[in-house]
């Protein structure tokens, strides 16, 4: 045969090689048909963890120095660059050990642990590219949470910004992100285990830890801050609205790796989470439109653009749980209640949230959060089972935000005490007059707009 195939002669050792190739790399890398990691999981994270850092640098930046005025703008992008720079440096430092080390957890069992993790993880300790969080490698896993604690000290800078110190803000956002933001995460997303998870808490992707500590924990500080000067009559509006909508567009997109993330995979859960995060944005800004073009006579820009964003903030906490219905209620909601304490309540009550963090983050996460209780019950297109008991959920739901929330006003309130005392919060009233660009940062001559 090969006599009479003398070409054949020069394939039986390429064929012979490659086999040996093929079979010595299954040798090789044999670990691979035991490992968890998928790679459509891995890729979709590795999305989602650009697009909600997106969310911060740029986005949020945008969003909130369209809204303030010339003078301090950019110290309104500054604090958003900067904060995610030391809030990143701080997570791998300590934060992730401190919110994901599930050392001495134990579902049912009450301890320190089911309220904070331990330091074996401290500095990323143990963290290798081969390390697993269920289907992702555990480094993607500590980069994808890394993003949500740069964004929730973010959030917050809108309901002071204008008067606060810079040195005074990074401060309180690094003691503040140990002390509110990790032990609830903890608590929530730590595992079996964690306070709220052992009672069967809902909260898919930040309802109460990030939505209600920042909201909550931005009304305590634009209190203590104080109001700005000629608060609030003797204010201009806002200096650019190209800036918000487009903060507000990049936001919205990037929510879906917020929501969708969250899921962890690839999967139905965060098709579905996509889809019910953008069907509650955009019933809430339909609502809040309507609601301005009634009230006085045109639609809003920036009411469009504020109602987007507590749609997107209410659906957070349910968006693995519900479904359209139950997007379509929360969103519309959201929008009417937030609209309340965004303008009513805030004028009866006189505190100066200067970019409605607590009327929009807080009161929109928090009513997520409870809603979320009826809707992911299966009678309304929820993820529940048969079984499932909606006043029962509802009251958890309902404990757990409101123990997040008291817990986030006594510590907030605390840590701002001390650095008051200490170091001061506000800046002096020539340099609120002058602005923060110049004063903080010493930045002239430049042209923005």
């Amino acid at each position: 045969m090969l006599r009479t195939c003398p070409h054949l002669s020069r394939f039986i050792p390429f064929v012979t090689g490659l086999m040996l190739v093929f079979l010595s790399s299954e040798a090789l890398f044999g670990q691979e048909a035991d490992t968890h990691v998928n790679a459509g999981d891995t890729a979709w994270i590795l999305v989602s963890t650009a697009l909600v850092l997106f969310m911060t640098i740029p986005a949020l930046g945008l969003f909130y120095a369209g809204l303030v005025r010339t003078k301090n703008v950019l110290s309104i992008l500054m604090q958003c660059l900067v904060l995610t720079a030391v809030i990143s440096v701080l997570w791998t430092v300590c934060g992730y050990t401190l919110a994901f080390d599930s050392t001495g957890m134990a579902k049912g069992k009450i301890g320190i642990s089911s309220f904070v993790g331990g330091f074996s993880k401290s500095f990323l300790s143990g963290v290798t590219a081969q390390s697993e969080t269920g289907t992702i490698p555990e480094i993607l896993f500590v980069a994808f949470q890394m993003t949500f604690a740069v964004i929730t000290p973010a959030l917050m800078i809108g309901a002071f910004c204008e008067r606060i110190r810079f040195f005074s803000l990074l401060l309180f956002s690094s003691v503040w992100l140990l002390l509110v933001y990790v032990p609830i995460c903890h608590m929530t997303w730590g595992g079996p285990g964690g306070y709220f998870a052992d009672q069967g808490v809902m909260d898919f992707a930040g309802g109460i830890v990030v939505h209600i500590t920042a909201g909550f924990g931005a009304l305590v500080a634009c209190i203590m801050v104080g109001p700005r000067l000629g608060f609030p009559k003797q204010l201009e509006p806002p200096h650019n609205m190209t800036m918000t909508v487009t903060g507000t567009a990049m936001l919205w997109v990037g929510w879906f790796g917020f929501n969708g993330g969250s899921a962890l995979a690839a999967n139905g859960s965060a098709a579905m989470a996509l889809f019910v995060t953008h069907l509650s944005a955009s019933i809430a800004t339909i609502i809040w439109m309507t609601i301005d073009w009634i009230r006085i006579g045109k639609p809003s820009v920036l009411g469009a653009a504020t109602g987007s964003i507590a749609g997107l903030a209410a659906i957070t906490p349910a968006s693995g749980y519900v479904g359209p219905l139950g997007a379509l209620v929360i969103g519309s909601a959201s929008a009417g209640l937030c609209y309340l304490f965004a303008t009513k309540i805030k004028q009866k009550f006189a505190y100066d949230d200067t970019l409605d963090v607590f009327g929009v983050h807080g009161v929109g996460g928090f009513l997520g959060t409870i809603l979320c209780g009826i809707f992911a019950s299966p009678w309304f297109g929820g993820s529940g089972d048969k079984s499932y008991a909606i006043v029962q959920h509802v009251m958890t739901q309902s404990f757990a935000a409101v123990t997040a929330g008291i817990y986030t006003i006594i510590l907030t309130y605390a840590i701002l005490k001390v650095i008051d005392l200490t170091c001061g919060l506000r800046v002096d009233g020539n340099t609120e007059i002058r602005g923060l660009d110049l004063c903080e940062h010493e930045e002239r001559g430049y042209i923005l707009y």
